[in-house]
């Protein structure tokens, strides 16, 4: 599978897009007057304990408190006899843990925190409409091929590193290093597998001086001060995103060329010869089709190239997915027809989510089927396609009720969200009051303000629409209406006005 990495930077923002065999699979998105803050560590202090949420509201410095967990709460990694760091693995491979075999209860909130302590806190997922953004103390800081967890002596290994001997080289390789780490514990990033001593220890000595140097600032630091800010958009997509898969890495900023090689030569250098600048006239994004795509993915609705198509509905709850056989009608029977829309939707679902980075609670509505073993096909067929996702995802069974329910991890905004605002006339509803419904609310502030006010004339501000049917369809109930109350009742538009505001107005 052919994959390239194109990167378009202006001064406002940057858009890093992922390419896989000439079609969009991911968008992220960094402005510059609103970055992303998932990554950076500040100094807290607890604003409040919430029992009854087992959980706690942290003050970083930002507009909202942020919000952090009691299972979010790391506990001081564990000692031998003689006080220094337990090994991270016991003799016979296992981690070290309480030796039964079961996870510790999680604390009493009250018994680990209280108000006005302070705390270093880590984010891990931005602050999301009207929600604070989401903390941790078991921190993390990482590099191309570890990271280190200072509150945590296990060393673990990548799951997608599945070779034995891989997996048990890597373990011999760090192991021996762990006593000198006063404590702290790595994972084997995927990226490391097949990379040499040299490298990997090289990676440790960094994250761990890096981790000194924030120590020291933290000792320094105020409450609500930031004391370790993550790589921008582009130096973390060398980071974490650029594997083997990825043939090419175009980016059309000279500068940002120059600052990813710099980057590349320091820290990755197995991909300094796949980054390219870009300098052509005509934009990077509008060549491979990107712009296009993102007006594609604000759009509700995803055409299948069978005729089939899909209908995404993202809201503050869950997102729902419905499929539908729209013009398709098939070859062969009712059956077949379903089992190859809804096969083809599973694909393009997947992709959608990564494109629109959808996550939370997802509730998909597969076209009903009969046979369980097309139920089964078209789960193990969402399932393969999110495996090339990087967000963590769940898929539960078909339910009763033919629905598929799963979970995409979300750390930051969707694309809607960070690309597009509620509307200003439906405030985000997605509906508005008909002229009609506006007309008859009209009539009942006028008689509600003719009994309580003593007014010589009404003059009613409203839209072109409603100002029509007030002089056309309801000019007689107008009438009616002024020689009931007997006050003159006169209309002005209001070209600046939305279909569903009005101003009763006494002169």
């Amino acid at each position: 599978m052919s994959e390239e990495l194109l990167i378009n930077v202006t001064p406002q923002e940057t858009r890093v897009a992922l390419i896989e065999n000439g079609v969009l699979q991911e968008i992220s998105i960094e402005r510059s007057r609103n970055l992303g803050i998932v990554g950076n560590v500040y100094k807290g202090r607890v604003a409040r304990v919430l029992p009854g949420m087992e959980a706690a509201f942290i003050d970083i410095g930002l507009e909202r408190a942020a919000f952090l967990h009691v299972s979010d709460i790391a506990s001081p990694p564990p000692r031998d006899a003689d006080g220094k760091p337990a090994t991270g693995r016991t003799p016979n491979g296992r981690p070290a843990g309480d030796g039964n075999g079961e996870e510790r209860s999680l604390p009493i909130v009250q018994d680990v925190l209280r108000e006005g302590q302070e705390l270093l806190v880590q984010v891990i997922k931005d602050p999301l409409g009207s929600k604070g953004a989401r903390l941790t103390t078991h921190l993390t800081t990482a590099s191309r091929y570890l990271v280190l967890m200072p509150n945590d002596f296990n060393l673990g290994v990548s799951s997608k590193i599945e070779d034995e001997d891989e997996r048990d080289r890597l373990r011999s390789i760090l192991e021996p290093r762990l006593q000198e780490t006063n404590g702290w514990g790595y994972i084997v990033r995927t990226a490391a597998e097949g990379v040499g001593e040299a490298a990997l220890l090289r990676d440790m000595a960094f994250l761990n001086q890096l981790w000194h140097a924030v120590q020291n600032k933290a000792r320094r630091a105020s409450a609500g001060d930031i004391v370790h800010e993550d790589q921008p958009l582009v130096l973390r997509t060398l980071r974490d995103l650029v594997d083997g898969g990825v043939e090419k890495i175009r980016v059309d900023s000279r500068l940002t060329f120059q600052r990813m090689c710099e980057f590349a030569r320091e820290f990755t250098p197995e991909v300094m010869e796949r980054i390219e600048h870009y300098a052509g006239e005509r934009p990077i994004f509008e060549i491979y089709g990107v712009e296009d795509e993102i007006i594609k993915a604000l759009q509700p609705k995803v055409q299948l190239k069978s005729g089939g198509y899909v209908i995404i509905d993202q809201t503050e709850a869950m997102t729902t997915i419905d499929v539908n056989t729209g013009a398709f009608v098939g070859h062969r029977t009712l059956e077949e027809t379903i089992f190859k829309t809804n096969l083809e939707a599973a694909q393009s679902i997947a992709r959608q989510l990564r494109v629109r980075n959808l996550g939370g609670i997802i509730i998909i509505d597969f076209i009903d089927m009969l046979q369980e073993e097309h139920k089964r096909q078209v789960l193990r067929a969402l399932e393969k396609a999110l495996d090339r996702d990087h967000a963590k995802s769940q898929v539960c069974d078909v339910s009763s009720l033919g629905l598929v329910e799963m979970t995409r991890k979300r750390t930051r905004e969707s694309l809607e969200h960070t690309l597009c605002e509620a509307c200003p006339t439906c405030g985000g509803r997605g509906s508005v009051k008909t002229p009609e419904t506006v007309c008859y609310e009209i009539f009942r502030e006028i008689l509600r303000e003719a009994r309580e006010f003593d007014a010589r004339e009404l003059r009613v501000f409203a839209s072109q629409p409603v100002v029509d049917i007030l002089l056309d369809e309801e000019s007689t109930s107008l009438a009616e209406l002024e020689e009931f109350i007997g006050i003159p009742i006169r209309l002005q538009l209001e070209s600046m006005y939305g279909q569903e505001q009005y101003d009763v107005v006494i002169v």
